[in-house]
């Protein structure tokens, strides 16, 4: 698509998006940071990748084969 346009098009399209994101709200990393690991630590018991699926509700736990080349 940008290879259809011109320079000065193209230029008109980022001025266009710039102006949409100069009212975007800008929060410190740092603080984006605290919320992320806030939310994390309080869904930590829900998480199936720190806590692991129980037996019961494992599709693959007897599915014990590997991959076999010949």
């Amino acid at each position: 698509m940008a290879r259809d346009m011109s320079d000065k098009e193209i230029l008109k399209m980022e001025l266009d998006q710039l102006k949409k994101e100069v009212d975007t709200p800008r929060t410190a990393v740092g603080a984006n940071c605290a919320e992320t690991i806030a939310y994390v630590e309080s869904h930590i018991a829900e998480d199936m990748l720190i806590k692991g699926v129980p037996d019961e509700k494992n599709p693959y736990k007897g599915d014990k084969g590997g991959c076999i080349i010949t």
